[in-house]
């Protein structure tokens, strides 16, 4: 392109120096000639005036008496009735230019003057403008390069930024050229790249929430199954398919939740339902995980509420705090429900160290975990809790106690 800009910049200026050299030319042709024509009529006429003046008083007309009105390099022939014809200079050969002047009484003047002269100022004449043109054409190089190069190398820029945009890199340059229209572009190149900057984060964020947020239910899940597969009583058959389905319903709200999240993070759906069922069902599913590990989950506090939201949304902030508790806290946990202004409140609480002082209110940020863990769990925990209308807090580092907070549904008598 940098070729093309160039060779197209030299031909109009080439074209333009041809037309206006060659029309240049042809005018000053002509007036050196009608100069050196207007010349030598000029010194004719003035011969003529002479001779003209000495025939009126009747002298004689003599070669010396002329010689001193004809110029150098000039020839000049007087024709006098009954008289051999006076000569001035020397005639010129080749190419002359000639006027004559006839009188009255049959005198006639003529005057030559070779066009040696005539070539020679129109050969300087066409050295300048050969000098100009050649001017015109090295300046018309110069800004011919320098323009290709402007255009160029935003372009190369340009084109390098597409090619990092397509092979994954997302930064943008803020780089600007002065070319309104080449600006445009590198506007919507950095556009783009923002775009899909924040697109690839949130399918990242919704990658690793996903898989953290499934790894327990599916855990919980499997281990229903295995009961489920090794037991021949149906009793026993049917209140773990029970509890799994319950699983799954969940599971699949939660994968809801997740995706709704990830496109409109202010979207909220939720409606009223009965906050101790979902305590008592997170309560009765982690039982056997405590109880494995020698410690006690136990459930107090008022009964009774509704509270607006997603059950399943609630039930895995739910799951998460009573896991965190298992894997980072101690002793019984305690899920303890109440009532603060228009709200409901669930508590967990652990008889744990607690949280360390150097992390506080971060345990809510991602990547930050107490132990070698994804530290995605709390992060998560609170953005199902605000996409559901509520809010999860850490109200105490010690004993370790967060609470989740959720709108209550108002009761018609």
């Amino acid at each position: 392109m940098r070729r093309r800009l160039i060779n197209s910049t030299l031909a109009v200026v080439l074209v333009v120096i041809a037309v206006f050299g060659v029309s240049l030319v042809i005018v000053e042709t002509r007036t050196i000639e009608a100069a050196a024509h207007d010349r030598v009529q000029s010194e004719a006429v003035r011969l003529f005036s002479v001779v003209e003046g000495k025939i009126a008083d009747d002298e004689r007309v003599t070669r010396g008496a002329l010689a001193g009105q004809v110029t150098d390099g000039r020839y000049a022939e007087v024709d006098l009735p009954g008289g051999p014809p006076l000569t001035i200079g020397e005639r010129p050969g080749g190419s002359v230019i000639e006027v004559t002047e006839t009188g009255s009484r049959g005198e006639r003047v003529t005057v030559m003057e070779a066009r040696d002269r005539v070539n020679e100022e129109l050969g300087q004449t066409l050295l300048i403008i050969l000098a100009v043109a050649l001017l015109a054409v090295g300046a018309a190089v110069l800004l011919a390069v320098r323009q290709a190069n402007r255009l160029t190398a935003p372009l190369t820029d340009l084109a390098e930024t597409a090619e990092r945009l397509g092979s994954g890199d997302q930064r943008t340059r803020h780089r600007r050229y002065g070319v309104p229209e080449l600006d445009r572009v590198a506007d919507v190149l950095d556009a783009s790249a923002e775009r899909i900057a924040r697109m690839l984060t949130a399918e990242r964020r919704l990658a690793a929430d996903a898989s953290h947020q499934l790894r327990t239910p599916l855990t919980a899940l499997s281990m229903r199954l295995e009961e489920i597969a090794l037991t021949d009583d149906h009793t026993t058959v049917k209140e773990e398919a029970a509890v799994a389905l319950t699983q799954v319903e969940r599971l699949t709200d939660v994968v809801q939740r997740l995706l709704t999240k990830s496109r409109d993070p202010k979207a909220g759906t939720g409606t009223g339902f009965d906050l101790d069922e979902v305590v008592k069902q997170q309560i009765e599913e982690w039982r056997p995980a405590y109880r494995g590990e020698g410690r006690a989950i136990v459930h107090s506090g008022r009964t009774g509420l509704r509270a607006v939201g997603t059950p399943g949304a609630v039930a895995q902030v739910l799951a998460t705090l009573i896991e965190n508790a298992l894997m980072h806290g101690a002793g019984t946990v305690a899920l303890r429900t109440r009532v603060t202004g228009n709200q409901a409140v669930v508590e967990v609480t652990d008889e744990g160290p607690g949280v360390p002082a150097d992390l506080g209110s971060r345990v809510f940020e991602r990547t930050v975990s107490g132990r070698n863990s994804t530290g995605l769990g709390l992060a998560v925990a609170r953005d199902l809790a605000e996409a559901d209308g509520g809010r999860l807090e850490l109200v105490q580092q010690r004993p370790t106690t967060f609470a989740l907070f959720l709108a209550r549904e108002h009761e018609h008598h």
